[in-house]
């Protein structure tokens, strides 16, 4: 069999994207998305479910984007189901940036309140991206089902794909800042508050959210 330039030219991205260097994977990771081949997709999922380096799994995922959805897809949907945390936090976060909507039947209730955070939070971003129309609103509820949970940087991932949403999950808020959980109606009038003033923060969204409930209020009196 005649090895071709090109033959050699994606033997070498394949070994570059094992390489122990990650400055070597990177490269070989933009080459893959450089100049596409249908060889690299399975090697390009694969890396990205163990990559540590976050500058390199993030030229995977646009690798991947540069390769034909019909490939694509069937690999990243298998890794959502898979059961390493990493796997399926990196499918779903490719999933997102593709924008499909054929993925959408993986997004369960069960993955949008996975007890892994970076899963959660992956899948919370990729679910805005790819619900389809009319189908906003039952989102918007099963996302607020998830307020007051996790530190900080998961919370404002939460609010961040709330508030994605749109007016439509303004009554799934609503009647988050109402909830027993003193840190349920924190969380909801924070992103009630982001979603007004995106220029205030987040930390001082928070605090300022706090201070409500612990005097007592829900941030709706007056309203």
């Amino acid at each position: 069999m005649t090895v071709t330039g090109q033959d050699t030219d994606a033997i070498r991205v394949l070994r570059g994207l094992e390489d122990g260097r990650s400055s070597v994977r990177l490269r070989a990771a933009l080459a893959a998305g450089t100049t596409p081949d249908t060889r690299f997709v399975g090697k390009l999922v694969e890396r990205s479910a163990v990559e540590p380096e976050f500058f390199v799994r993030d030229m995977l995922t646009w690798a991947l984007t540069r390769h034909p959805v019909p490939l694509t897809l069937p690999e990243l949907l298998r890794e959502v189901r898979s059961g390493r945390g990493q796997a399926r936090s990196q499918a779903l976060h490719t999933l997102s940036k593709i924008g499909d909507r054929q993925a959408w039947p993986v997004i369960s209730r069960a993955l949008l309140s996975d007890a892994d955070d970076e899963v959660a939070r992956s899948a919370w971003r990729a679910a805005v991206v790819l619900v389809p129309k009319g189908e906003e609103p039952a989102l918007a509820t099963v996302l607020a089902g998830q307020l007051g949970r996790g530190g900080r940087e998961t919370q404002l991932s939460l609010s961040r794909a709330l508030i994605a949403l749109g007016e439509v999950a303004g009554p799934a808020l609503l009647a988050a800042t109402t909830a027993v959980d003193p840190s349920v109606r924190a969380h909801a009038l924070a992103t009630q508050r982001l979603s007004r003033d995106p220029d205030a923060g987040f930390g001082f969204a928070i605090e300022e959210a706090k201070r409500v409930v612990a005097l007592g209020g829900s941030g709706q009196e007056g309203k």
